[in-house]
């Protein structure tokens, strides 16, 4: 017995007896017969990092190391990666290891010597979903694995897109390139304020002890893809990337080169305040000479996305090829439709049909070969996703898949996509092929119907209308939705919303450039346009009602299947839109939306209230010059409304 805070120790040797096993014939016992398990070999390591080291094989499937044996190449691919981490004032970029490999690639001796020149950057180099996934869980806070497999992040304080924040240098060329001034996204910054902010990124991104690096393509037509290498701090952004470019092959890998474009995700660090151009501590730097790209003091992933779309409106056009805000699918036939639309406008929920082939569901290539999908992967709303509205995207959150500030169980894990605590702008990105109709290569023939979709709260608008090519131009360019707000004492009114080409903020150039290739394209391919209100009708919002879901995929069927161009049509007031008198299994009544207002006076004033909104945001195109000519055609402004 122990006493006076003494410690007892027992010799168990002089109490136990010690266990003894007799040798036979498949086993021998130890020379003092003690008990031992040798019912399966013994595992050839020596220390637990052995046992370890045994438990990952050497094959990475993106490491091109593993498949390809020349060293040389893996030293140019890691000098490729140093140079794109290079300081501006230093003459070479920093020392980098590659952590798989186990290779490096020491710069020559440089004039000046920094702390970051004597350290090694480890580049994690095109990492596989499961490996980000363990490095999200272990580095990130805020990273969790959900009941469905999908891992769940947060963006930090940034939930949605900073667009008062995207800068872009102003040159020679941009200058008489891009759309500048009254109603363009496209805020101007100098080369030298550029060049400030990539070297603070750059300078972030060199002290940290690993950064990712995603080697990616854009644009599925092989003919036209753009090779972009997105150099990140956090395993989250990697794997959003990994799901949204599309992911290349071995071989590809192996001969990628150095990139056509770049990205500098240093989110995490703030820009200074200080710096010319600068109004927060958020910038994104959007430099087209350079192909660079910066991002300070965001951490929304969608900053990556959306600059890189707004990298290919200025590239494509450049090469007679169109590039879209839309979503694309595919009949058994090959008849192709594009369809575009504001957010609440059921683009993805009308583009997304069992009975076709999804070749995308955002941004898209019109080239002379036909239509392809820019990205390798969906990032879609989450708000109130569920299994009966939306069964596709329900079912492709699943592991691969990144979810963005959504609201999970503690415990079970299980994703509460009704909870709104952190932002209603909740996301999931996934690859394409968790689509089970998705159409892998995403490409397909020229389109037979492009749809434009706007949910009119107004209640005016037909639910569909024939279009001519100087109409499609004009609402094409118009871009227009209604919205719905509600007001301190409860009354509710429509609220109408323009964004030039169905995605301004994302543009490089003058709208009416897009909208004359659109027509162009059009007439040469024999592509008819539609006008689709997804809104109200009978009044408006609060009067009337909203067109029923059924309804319009009645008329996108008769769209698809060709008999809605051999219906008789009759043009309305004001707007001049041809609508037809019958379409299958639609009732008629709605077809004209006269027809459906009880009170004609009310609706011809709320006709007229939209057709003055129309004009006055066409406004800022009105003299915009087109052809040469110093403004738009007569015949597209005539394809606006008229009163």
């Amino acid at each position: 017995m122990a006493t006076n805070g003494e410690v007892l120790f027992l010799n168990t040797t002089t109490l136990l007896p010690s266990i003894n096993t007799p040798p036979d014939s498949n086993a021998l016992a130890s020379k003092d017969h003690l008990c031992h398990d040798d019912s399966s070999p013994v595992v050839k390591a020596q220390t637990i990092d052995e046992l370890h080291s045994l438990q990952k094989k050497r094959s990475v499937p993106t490491t091109p190391k593993t498949h390809h044996p020349d060293e040389d190449l893996q030293k140019l691919h890691l000098q490729s990666i140093s140079a794109s981490l290079a300081s501006l004032t230093r003459e070479t970029g920093p020392k980098v290891k590659s952590v798989k490999q186990q290779l490096d690639y020491l710069n020559p001796a440089s004039l000046s010597t920094s702390d970051s020149a004597l350290k090694f950057t480890h580049i994690l180099y095109n990492l596989s979903p499961a490996e980000l996934y363990e490095h999200a869980i272990k580095h990130e806070k805020g990273s969790f694995l959900t009941s469905s497999g999908a891992i769940a992040t947060l963006s930090g304080a940034k939930t949605g897109r900073s667009p008062k924040d995207k800068r872009v240098v102003k040159d020679e060329t941009t200058a008489a390139e891009l759309w500048w001034g009254k109603g363009s996204p496209n805020i101007e910054m100098d080369e030298h304020t550029f060049l400030v902010n990539r070297e603070r990124a750059v300078d972030y991104l060199n002290s940290l002890d690993c950064v990712f690096v995603n080697d990616q393509f854009l644009n599925w037509d092989s003919n036209n893809r753009i090779k972009v290498r997105i150099v990140s701090a956090r395993a989250y952004h990697s794997l959003f990337m990994h799901n949204m470019c599309i992911r290349p092959t071995l071989e590809e890998l192996q001969n990628f080169g150095n990139p056509d474009f770049t990205i500098y995700n240093a989110g995490q660090f703030p820009c200074n305040r200080y710096t010319n151009y600068m109004t927060s501590s958020t910038t994104i730097n959007l430099n087209l000479s350079r192909r660079e790209m910066v991002i300070l003091g965001t951490q929304y992933a969608g900053e990556m996305k959306k600059g890189l779309f707004s990298l290919m409106h200025y590239l494509m056009p450049q090469r007679g090829i169109l590039s879209l805000h839309s979503g694309c699918n595919m009949g058994r036939n090959g008849d192709v439709a594009l369809f575009f639309g504001l957010s609440g406008t059921g683009k993805t929920t009308l583009s997304t049909d069992y009975n076709r082939f999804l070749i995308g569901d955002d941004e898209h290539c019109w080239s002379d070969a036909g239509v392809s999908n820019i990205e390798g992967g969906c990032y879609a709303k989450c708000l109130d996703l569920s299994p009966e509205k939306e069964p596709d995207i329900f079912n492709a959150i699943k592991f691969g898949t990144v979810l963005e500030n959504v609201v999970f169980d503690e415990h079970s894990r299980e994703v509460d996509y009704s909870d709104k605590s952190v932002t209603e702008n909740t996301r999931a990105s996934y690859p394409i092929e968790y689509i089970p109709n998705a159409k892998i290569p995403c490409v397909g023939p020229h389109p037979k119907n492009v749809i434009l979709l706007a949910c009119d709260a107004f209640g005016v608008l037909p639910p569909v209308s024939k279009l001519t090519l100087a109409q499609t131009m004009y609402h094409f360019i118009s871009g227009y939705t209604a919205l719905v707000a509600g007001t301190e004492d409860g009354i509710k009114e429509p609220q109408a919303t323009f964004s030039a080409c169905f995605g301004a903020a994302f543009i490089m150039l003058h709208p009416t450039k897009y909208a004359t290739m659109l027509a162009d394209k059009m007439r040469k391919y024999g592509t008819t346009a539609w006008l689709v209100n997804t809104g109200w009708c009978g009044g408006r919002y609060g009067v009337g009602s909203r067109i029923k879901l059924a309804n319009t995929r009645r008329i996108i069927d008769a769209i698809h299947s060709g008999s809605l161009l051999k219906a008789e049509y009759k043009k309305t007031e004001v707007f001049g839109l041809e609508i037809p008198a019958a379409v299958d299994g639609v009732p008629s009544e709605i077809l004209d939306p006269m027809n459906a207002w009880d009170d004609k006076e009310a609706y011809k004033e709320t006709l007229k209230k939209l057709a003055g909104l129309f004009k006055k945001n066409f406004e800022v195109f009105a003299n915009y010059s087109v052809g040469g000519e110093s403004k738009l055609t007569e015949e597209i402004l005539a394809a606006g409304p008229i009163f």
